[in-house]
């Protein structure tokens, strides 16, 4: 009743509304106890209306932290795959992609759109749909976001395409160990310098 009062709705609408809640792990309802609020660990961080509101509200960055993290240890597994799997077609767009990018340095905007390129490119390689689709979902979250895109300057975009390079090195000498490692490397390296600024 105090829901429907402050919001000016009817039973039905706050009855839905709660269902909604309890589907993304927020709360709990008991009956006879009445509906509780969960405990954070028990939200579903990949609906993205959840993990949207938890990096807005963050201000620590742990969110953004886990979120790298996460994408961090798929991709690296995704590039070892794809260092086994990829045909000399992959092998070769991959290679087009950094060339590009070395060419796109003073353009932070377009090189973004390559970076993101050739990272699915990597992904797709590897055969893991859902691995794939678990990162792009994450990725879509912050894309936009200041706080974790962080600045965007020359000297970051050179950096960011020698790691692209390695990976793509390691990945067209078919050497799974080490395209893992790159990609391990590349993500930690490029968050450290965004989460400093």
């Amino acid at each position: 009743p105090a829901l429907c009062e402050t919001f000016s709705v009817s039973r039905t609408v706050v009855r839905e509304a709660v269902k909604m809640l309890q589907e993304k792990g927020l709360v709990q309802v008991r009956h006879g106890t009445g509906t509780m609020v969960s405990a954070p660990a028990m939200w579903n961080m990949l609906d993205e209306l959840v993990l949207a509101a938890s990096i807005g509200q963050d201000e620590s960055l742990a969110i953004l932290d886990d979120l790298v993290v996460t994408r961090r240890l798929l991709e690296s597994d995704m590039a070892n795959v794809a260092a086994r799997l990829a045909t000399p077609d992959v092998i070769e767009q991959l290679r087009a992609l950094v060339d590009r990018m070395d060419e796109l340095v003073d353009d932070p905007g377009t090189y973004a759109e390559h970076d993101r390129a050739f990272h699915d490119l990597m992904m797709q390689a590897s055969g893991n749909r859902i691995a794939r689709a678990v990162v792009r979902a994450l990725e879509s979250q912050v894309i936009n976001t200041a706080r974790y895109m962080g600045r965007t300057e020359r000297a970051l975009c050179v950096a960011s395409n020698q790691g692209h390079r390695r990976i793509y090195e390691c990945i067209a000498a078919h050497d799974p160990s080490g395209a893992a490692e790159a990609v391990f490397t590349h993500i930690t390296d490029a968050w450290l310098v965004r989460r400093a600024a």
